[in-house]
């Protein structure tokens, strides 16, 4: 017995007649009248009672009618399942991002996705950009927000907003009365900062400027997390360079000043695999922001970004 056969049966249950249900599922007569009799046979029963005027189910035809049906629904749904994955209207993404996310697109970005495929599943998962880069080689995360530079021949990268620098200081502090802060008065102060070898580029950018106004920050402590490292900025055990978006950040006894003069950008962006060529990913990419949606408030969102196949890192505007 197979599908056809079930698909036969069920045809001349509800048509109560052959020659209609023939005619239901497009073919002659005859393949529905053996298909019925190869079932009755196999199973040793009388499916339907005949004669020359009607034909009815037998008391055993009325239970695996129910069965029958069952059956074909499943497989329907099933199918349609199989439809609708395929065309990435069902499945599951994997997102891994670094802290900034919470205070850029991510929030925004997720929702807009949410509410135009339900159906899928996304698992988040913040890290910082040296392992969710890693996840993504190996196939553990589908798509990543990372810290640029992404060095990787196996990813595509996109870069999504350029940020300038500002500081954050505890609001006890002398220069959290001024309204721009100039970066030579920083010189004697103790450092929050992000350790290198998870976002060399960030790390360098920020004792980079450091020196080009002649000082070498001192470093009293290293946080892998922005937030972790707002959190001792409100503690009082120093001042941190972060990007602007931390400025979402709320938290009691931080405030946040720019920078006097042209302060360094700090560009992150998304990163997937080249030959990921998963319709799920490809929709989530259509999904980021772009000009004229006001994810954060901010300027920055790029109007120019590369179709989700590129992987040019074409320079943003500045703010």
């Amino acid at each position: 017995m197979d599908l056809r056969h079930l698909r036969y049966f069920v045809a001349v249950a509800e048509e109560s007649h052959f020659g209609r249900a023939a005619k239901r599922l497009h073919v002659s007569q005859p393949p529905v009248s053996l298909a019925i009799r190869e079932m009755e046979t196999e199973l040793g029963l009388l499916l339907f009672e005949r004669t020359s005027r009607r034909t009815a189910l037998t008391p055993v035809g009325q239970e695996l009618l129910r069965d029958a049906r069952a059956v074909l629904a499943r497989l329907d749904a099933m199918q349609e399942h199989a439809r609708r994955a395929a065309t990435g209207q069902i499945g599951s993404l994997a997102l891994g991002f670094i802290s900034l996310a919470n205070y850029s697109f991510l929030p925004s970005t997720y929702q807009r996705f949410n509410e135009a495929f339900p159906s899928i599943k996304i698992s988040l998962s913040e890290s910082t950009s040296d392992v969710i880069l890693a996840e993504l080689e190996k196939g553990t995360l589908d798509i990543g927000y990372v810290f640029a530079p992404v060095a990787s021949p196996a990813l595509a990268y996109r870069p999504l907003l350029r940020e300038r620098l500002i500081v954050a200081l505890p609001e006890s502090h002398p220069l959290a009365a001024r309204d721009r802060i100039q970066m030579k008065s920083l010189a004697d102060e103790n450092f929050l900062i992000f350790p290198r070898q998870f976002s060399p580029l960030v790390f360098d950018t920020i004792v980079g400027f450091c020196a080009q106004h002649g000082f070498s920050p001192r470093i009293a402590q290293e946080a892998r997390q922005m937030q972790t490292i707002v959190s001792l900025v409100s503690g009082g055990s120093g001042i941190a360079l972060v990007p602007d978006c931390l400025r979402h950040l709320k938290r009691d006894g931080v405030v946040y000043r720019p920078l006097a003069g042209s302060a360094p950008n700090i560009e992150t962006g998304i990163a997937w695999r080249k030959l990921d060529d998963s319709r799920i990913v490809r929709a989530f990419l259509d999904h980021l922001p772009r000009p004229g949606k006001a994810d954060t408030g901010r300027q920055g969102l790029r109007d120019d970004l590369p179709p989700p196949a590129a992987t040019t890192s074409l320079p943003l505007e500045e703010m």
